[in-house]
């Protein structure tokens, strides 16, 4: 577990997973901004994911560094979204990093600014190849954008009407972070 002044970033718990499966069903406002441009998991693919879940809690086999933690309340354990990561390039260490606050009530808060930057700093600890992270959004999130830059990440792509969302072209965007940029205290 990391705590953090109002969060923590922990393993899964089976209490959870009643809250997970309600934030992906039917069309919540987060999915509107975490890729809206890509399909959405399926009931069954939900379903799937969410046993997988159980077993990993069960059989408490989380891999290190983990690849996702909840993200959850400090006063009362709530899980309030996820932190994650994926490759890039496995071959040079390049991960990409997402973050998702499910409930838009919890927004502006400084909720997702204390998760991303405990997530950055505990992959930066724990996998020391690790010499870049990416977010990779787009132009219509402009809440990730400035969360991400806040926390000493800088735009490094932008591929212009690259991503179509409910009809409408925009740009898709990446924000690299340096260990040598976190070392430094670049983050808000």
């Amino acid at each position: 577990m990391i705590k953090g002044k109002n969060i923590k970033l922990r393993d899964w718990l089976l209490q959870d997973l009643p809250a997970y499966e309600y934030w992906h069903l039917g069309r919540k406002k987060w999915m509107d901004f975490d890729g809206p441009y890509y399909p959405k998991p399926t009931e069954q693919e939900l379903q799937e994911r969410i046993t997988d879940f159980k077993q990993k809690i069960n059989n408490k086999n989380w891999p290190t560094p983990r690849k996702q933690l909840a993200v959850a309340s400090l006063v009362d354990d709530q899980l309030l979204g996820t932190v994650s990561w994926y490759w890039v390039s496995e071959e040079t260490y390049w991960k990409a990093i997402g973050i998702i606050i499910y409930d838009e009530q919890n927004w502006g808060k400084g909720i997702g600014y204390e998760a991303l930057n405990l997530w950055v700093d505990y992959l930066f600890t724990t996998a020391k190849e690790i010499v870049r992270l990416d977010i990779r959004t787009w132009s219509g999130n402009v809440g990730m954008m400035q969360l991400a830059k806040k926390s000493g990440f800088i735009e490094e792509a932008r591929f212009r009407k690259a991503r179509i969302v409910r009809g409408l072209y925009y740009d898709s965007i990446g924000m690299g972070l340096l260990r040598e940029e976190w070392a430094k205290g670049n983050q808000g």
